[in-house]
């Protein structure tokens, strides 16, 4: 039976009522800085992605959660930031492919129209989301001269011509490349060619390099960025971004830039009392082939959304028939759901939101950020497996919830 964590916290002025809530026994961990401009009302949950975070760069993950969650009332500047940064594998530091080039997927959901624009191998510019957010934008327009159905997904080089068709500046690949992605990408060169002239003398040797490769490499190659917001009408959006595998085969789109794999984002309507917005990080093959996004924000619709999430973790994800071949199931999800509270006013526009956010993963940690308009900071977290719990066998679930005031509290 695999190893599950299951630790839920408790932040300040949350109502216990909700069904998994698991109040922390630190209550110093709850206390947080009042914002003067409480209007926004909005809440931001952020991922540096599910893969392998060392101790020695803890800080800087964090500080791009930290930063990220900061820019809550500007919703793509939160992943375009985390782009930016170089400890993370979307956009500037990203993973180079087999040929020494940066090709990145992103998309992004709207969850109050359904649109959602995405980009695939995507190389010169600096942060493919804005591409994927224009994309949906020009959708949301209609249809194009001639009665033309417009794009929601290009890739290559008819994404990039488009992007700078559209305003969107250029960027050098060499001024995306870090010290830190060439020299990975030397060292795996280096792995792959002596793999290639071990298999050619020892089939059984080359087996045992490929997995000591793999142990080696581990999820750290696997950093993706997103982001999930919901804003103070209850309208909720999720976006994602990645520079794929290490290594990966020139032109591979990843679940970054799959509709429903990467990140998803439905506002409550007709028979789904809940708003949801998804985004993902992981080995891209394995979350596209069981839409894991998708499929997490159908089962959150259910009451308790920390059980739903457990189970469709275990069971749609890590025990999926769709990955029965895989000895490793390599993934990470964050999820945040809101609804009206239900003990407040009964005019529409003045009751308060309650948010319930929750991230798990099956790879040895996660790096998350989260913060509500009303937070003067954010609060930021490495998620790792409990001791003993094998990568991509076991999971760890943790989350919260919050309660977001009213413009006129």
């Amino acid at each position: 039976q695999p190893a599950v964590m299951e630790t839920i916290t408790r932040e300040a002025k949350v109502r216990p009522s909700s069904p998994f809530l698991k109040a922390s026994s630190d209550s110093a961990s709850l206390q947080r800085d009042q914002a003067p401009d409480r209007k926004a009302m909005g809440f931001v949950l952020v991922h540096a992605g599910a893969g392998y975070h060392s101790e020695s760069k803890a800080k800087e993950y964090k500080h791009v959660c930290k930063k990220a969650c900061q820019r809550v009332s500007v919703y793509l500047d939160m992943v375009s930031l985390a782009q930016d940064s170089p400890f993370t594998n979307a956009g500037t530091g990203s993973n180079l492919n087999l040929s020494g080039e940066i090709e990145c997927d992103a998309s992004i959901m709207d969850g109050r129209s359904l649109h959602y624009g995405a980009v695939g191998a995507l190389s010169g510019i600096k942060n493919p989301v804005l591409v994927a957010n224009r994309l949906l934008s020009e959708a949301q327009k209609g249809k194009l001269s001639a009665g033309r159905v417009p794009p929601c997904f290009l890739v290559g080089r008819g994404a990039y011509h488009w992007a700078v068709d559209h305003g969107i500046p250029p960027c050098p690949s060499d001024q995306m490349a870090t010290k830190c992605s060439l020299s990975a990408y030397k060292r795996n060169k280096r792995k792959i060619e002596l793999a290639e002239k071990v298999e050619c003398s020892a089939g059984a040797q080359v087996k045992r390099s490929r997995q000591s490769s793999g142990k080696q490499n581990g999820s750290g190659s696997l950093d993706t960025v997103g982001a999930v917001v919901v804003d103070w009408e209850g309208n909720v959006a999720a976006a994602v971004s990645s520079g794929g595998l290490a290594m990966k085969h020139p032109g591979r789109v990843g679940q970054a830039a799959h509709y429903g794999c990467g990140c998803w984002a439905e506002n409550a309507w007709k028979l789904n009392p809940y708003s949801i917005a998804v985004s993902t990080s992981g080995c891209g093959e394995h979350l596209m082939r069981t839409m894991l996004a998708r499929e997490c924000s159908a089962s959150a619709q259910s009451e308790d959304a920390h059980q739903a999430l457990l189970d469709t973790m275990q069971n749609k994800f890590i025990s999926s028939p769709f990955l029965a071949s895989e000895d490793c199931i390599l993934g990470g999800v964050i999820v945040l759901r809101c609804c009206r509270c239900a003990d407040s006013e009964p005019s529409a526009d003045l009751r308060a939101l309650l948010v319930e956010f929750l991230w798990s993963h099956t790879t040895e940690s996660m790096c998350v950020g989260y913060m509500s308009a009303q937070d003067c900071k954010a609060k930021t977290h490495i998620s790792r497996l409990p001791p003993g719990a094998i990568a991509g066998q076991s999971l760890a679930i943790e989350g919260g919830v919050c309660r977001l005031g009213s413009p006129v509290d």
